[in-house]
C-alpha cells in the first residue's frame, strides 16, 4: 500500500510505494543505455545484437527491482531512519531536530504515477551528500505533509492565535518570462553538448564502430573537408553558437518554469521550479545564513546575475541532485539584489559599498594576468614554428592583448565590508561573486599567503562556516586589515592566538 504520514509515525519499518517497481527499471535502463546500444552495434555484425541487448536490459531491470525490496523507512517522534542495500546493508539515522532542508523532486515518471522523491538534509556538511536521507517513492500528498511536519512543526508557535497573515504561505518572487532572454548567456548548453559527446564517445567505445564515418555524420565531415579551413572554422563556430543558445534556452525553461519563492509561517522559505521535473526545496529561515550573487562574464555583460542561498543542509553545485541553493535564476541584477536582501529580512549589506583593496593587490593581478598570457604566447609561438597553423600565433597574441583588462577587472572585483552584522566579500572576473555571510555563522578563520603575496604584503583571509561552500575568502588583503576584520566579525575568537608586545621595564 502507499505510504502516508500517519502510517510512518508508528515507529515501525515501512516500504516505499510499490509503484516504484515500474520506475526503477526504466531509470536504470536509461542509465545503461550507452552500454546497451554499444552491445547492440557490436553484436549486429554477427546478427544477434538485439538478442544480447535484450538480455542486458533484462539483467539491469531485475537488479533495479532489488532497490525497492531492500529499502525500508521509519519515522519516530525524534528520528527519521532509512535502511537500504542488498549486499551491503546501511542504516542512515537523522535526528528530527537536526533537519534543516527538505527537497521534493518529481520527474515525469514520478508525476505520471503520483509519486515524488524527498531528500532530507541536515545541518552537517552536505556537499557530498553525507547524512542525507533520500526517500524515492512517496506519494505527493505524503511528501508535502511530511515536509511540513519535519520543518514547520518546530517553527510555528501553536500558542499564537491564527490570523489572516498566517493562513497560508506568502509569495515573495515569481518568474518573469522576460528573464528567459538571459538564458543563452548562461552557456549551460555547453554542458549539454559535453553530455551528448560523452554519450556518442561511449557508444563508440562499447561497440568498436566509428560512427563519424556512417550516415549523416559522414556527410557532414565530408562537406567540411571540401571547405577552406577558414570557412570550415566559421561554420563550426556558428553551429556551436546556435546549438549552445538553443539548448541553454531550453534548459532554462525546463529548470526554472513556474519558479517562485514562498514564505511559510515561522519563516521557512520554499523554492519551487521546473516544467517536466518539478522541484520544491524548503529552507529553514534560521539556517539561511547568507546569500551570494553570482555574475558570469556573459551574464554581467547584459546586466544579469543569479542569486544563491548560503545555508546548512544544502548540496551546492549543479545537476539534478544539487542546485538546491538557487534563490533566483539568471535575472536582472537589480532583481537579484532585491531578492537577496528580501530573504535576509531587508539587510542593506547586499548593496553596501565595499572597501577597495590596495595598489599592491592591483599590481599582483596585473602581473599574474600578463605572465600567464606570455606563457601562452610562448607556447603558441613554439607550435607555430613547428609548422602548425598561424591561428595558434594569432590566438596567443589575442590573449596577451586582453590580459591587461582582465587583470584590471579582477582587481576591481575585489572588495569587502562589514555591514549590519554581515561579512561581505567580492572577488572573481570570469565569474564575479559577492557573498553576504552572517557573522554568527563564522566559526573560524584561515590566513594563507603565497610566496608572491608575502613579497607584496598581502594575504587571503577565509571565513570558515558550516554553510554553503564552507569557506568565503577576502582575497589579497593587507594582513593587519585582515586581522582587524576578523576581530570585528568574531570578537575575541583570535585573542588566544595573538601575541601581545612585551611590557617595557621602567
Amino acid at each position: 500500500m502507499s505510504v502516508v504520514v500517519s502510517e510512518l509515525e508508528d515507529a515501525s519499518w515501512h516500504r516505499l510505494s510499490p509503484r516504484m517497481l515500474l520506475i526503477h527499471p526504466v531509470i536504470e535502463i536509461g542509465r545503461a543505455l550507452p552500454a546497451l546500444v554499444g552491445v547492440f552495434l557490436a553484436g549486429s555484425a554477427q546478427g544477434n545484437g538485439a538478442y544480447w541487448s535484450l538480455i542486458g536490459a533484462g539483467v539491469v531491470a531485475v537488479l533495479s527491482l532489488s532497490r525497492w525490496f531492500t529499502t525500508r523507512l521509519r519515522v519516530t517522534p525524534v528520528q527519521v531512519q532509512l535502511r537500504h542495500g542488498l549486499l551491503r546493508r546501511r542504516t542512515i539515522t537523522t535526528a528530527r531536530d537536526r533537519i534543516r532542508t527538505v527537497d521534493v523532486t518529481s520527474h515525469l515518471l514520478h508525476r505520471m504515477l503520483g509519486l515524488t522523491r524527498v531528500v532530507v538534509g541536515t545541518g552537517t556538511n552536505d556537499r557530498k551528500g553525507a547524512g542525507r536521507i533520500v526517500l524515492d517513492g512517496l506519494t505527493i500528498q505524503a511528501a508535502n505533509t511530511l515536509r511540513d511536519d519535519l520543518l514547520h512543526r518546530s517553527t510555528v508557535d501553536v500558542t499564537k492565535p491564527a490570523s489572516s497573515a498566517d493562513s497560508g504561505p506568502l509569495p515573495l518572487v515569481e518568474l518573469d518570462r522576460r528573464w528567459i532572454r538571459y538564458a543563452p548567456f548562461t552557456l549551460s548548453g555547453v554542458v549539454t553538448g559535453l553530455v551528448i559527446y560523452g554519450f556518442f564517445w561511449r557508444i563508440q567505445g562499447e561497440s568498436g564502430v566509428n560512427l563519424t564515418r556512417r550516415g549523416p555524420f559522414r556527410a557532414v565531415a565530408d562537406a567540411l573537408d571540401r571547405m577552406q579551413t577558414t570557412a570550415a572554422v566559421l561554420v563550426v563556430l556558428g553551429a556551436l553558437i546556435v546549438f549552445v543558445a538553443v539548448t541553454s534556452t531550453i534548459g532554462y525553461i525546463l529548470a526554472f518554469w513556474n519558479f517562485r519563492i514562498l514564505r511559510h509561517a515561522g519563516g521557512t522559505l520554499q523554492v519551487t521550479r521546473g516544467l517536466i521535473t518539478t522541484r520544491a526545496t524548503s529552507i529553514e529561515r534560521r539556517r539561511l545564513v547568507g546569500t551570494q550573487i553570482s555574475e558570469a562574464l556573459l551574464l554581467r555583460s547584459v546586466g544579469a546575475a543569479r542569486t544563491l542561498a548560503i545555508a546548512t543542509g544544502l548540496r551546492v553545485g549543479r545537476g539534478s541532485e544539487r542546485g538546491g541553493e538557487v534563490l533566483l535564476p539568471p535575472a536582472p541584477r537589480a532583481e537579484s539584489e532585491r531578492v537577496a536582501a528580501l530573504v535576509l529580512d531587508g539587510t542593506p549589506a547586499v548593496t553596501a559599498t565595499l572597501r577597495a583593496h590596495s595598489a599592491n593587490a592591483r599590481r599582483r593581478h596585473l602581473t599574474r594576468a600578463i605572465a600567464s598570457a606570455l606563457i601562452i604566447l610562448a607556447g603558441s609561438l613554439l607550435i607555430w614554428l613547428a609548422g602548425a597553423s598561424v591561428w595558434f600565433l594569432v590566438i596567443g597574441g589575442a590573449v596577451l592583448v586582453i590580459s591587461v583588462p582582465v587583470g584590471l577587472d579582477r582587481y576591481r572585483s575585489l572588495g569587502h565590508a562589514l555591514v549590519d552584522g554581515y561579512l561581505v566579500t567580492r572577488f572573481g572576473s570570469l565569474v564575479r561573486r559577492r557573498a553576504v555571510l552572517g557573522c554568527t555563522a563564522v566559526i573560524g578563520w584561515n590566513m594563507k599567503s603565497t610566496f608572491f603575496q608575502r613579497r607584496l604584503g598581502l594575504t587571503t583571509l577565509t571565513a570558515t562556516t558550516a554553510a554553503g561552500r564552507q569557506g568565503y575568502s577576502v582575497w589579497d588583503i593587507d594582513p593587519h586589515d585582515g586581522l582587524a576584520l576578523a576581530d570585528a566579525v568574531t570578537p575575541g575568537l583570535l585573542s588566544p592566538f595573538r601575541r601581545e608586545p612585551p611590557a617595557t621595564s621602567r
